[in-house]
């Protein structure tokens, strides 16, 4: 995908970050990190590299001190974003400008479970999905139905809705999304 074609994607409605490309054989979903505020940066730097690569975003509005009111898009995953890849496409994401390592056990590229990715894509495009920074010790439940059955989580409550937060350990990061209660079952505890 290349720049022209994310200026296309963005005009025609699309968030920002939900770049997609066709599906191939042996690509696998790699989480990216970055230098410090340079996310959508990477971004296109990637697209102009014909890399699929998604960076999970949400909208927040910002009071600044002269009283102004602001919505903006900022990354749901600060320093980090998602590319789907073959192994031999390594090396276009680690020349990209800004890209600082493909997260991994310091001897190899560790890839992310593909129902992870695909429930963050889905949650995003829903505008369902907002950062979740103190993780909270709550009940495990797991989605039981539908394209993401089989999903574990945590059950939180904000403001009287149910949240499903989601961990990707790799990156050690955490995400809430409103889900129905009638989509989950709760997991039994096991010491």
């Amino acid at each position: 995908m290349n720049l022209l074609s994310l200026n296309s994607s963005l005009a025609q409605g699309q968030r920002p970050g939900m770049i997609s490309a066709s599906l191939g054989n042996g690509r696998e979903w790699y989480a990216v990190f970055t230098v410090p505020k340079n996310e959508k940066s990477v971004l296109k730097h990637l697209a102009m590299r014909s890399v699929e690569s998604f960076l999970p975003t949400y909208e927040v509005i910002r009071s600044w001190k002269n009283r102004q009111r602001a919505q903006i898009i900022l990354p749901l995953f600060p320093r980090y974003l998602f590319v789907h890849i073959e192994k031999a496409e390594r090396i276009k994401v680690l020349q990209s400008p800004g890209v600082l390592n493909i997260v991994g056990n310091g001897r190899s590229h560790i890839p992310l479970d593909k129902a992870e990715v695909e429930f963050l894509r889905s949650a995003v495009q829903c505008r369902k999905v907002e950062p979740y920074c103190e993780f909270i010790a709550g009940q495990k439940v797991r989605i039981k139905t539908g394209v993401m059955e089989g999903i574990v989580g945590t059950l939180v409550r904000k403001n009287n809705s149910l949240r499903f937060v989601l961990t990707l350990n790799l990156i050690n990061q955490h995400a809430s999304m409103e889900v129905d209660a009638d989509y989950l079952e709760s997991i039994p505890f096991s010491p």
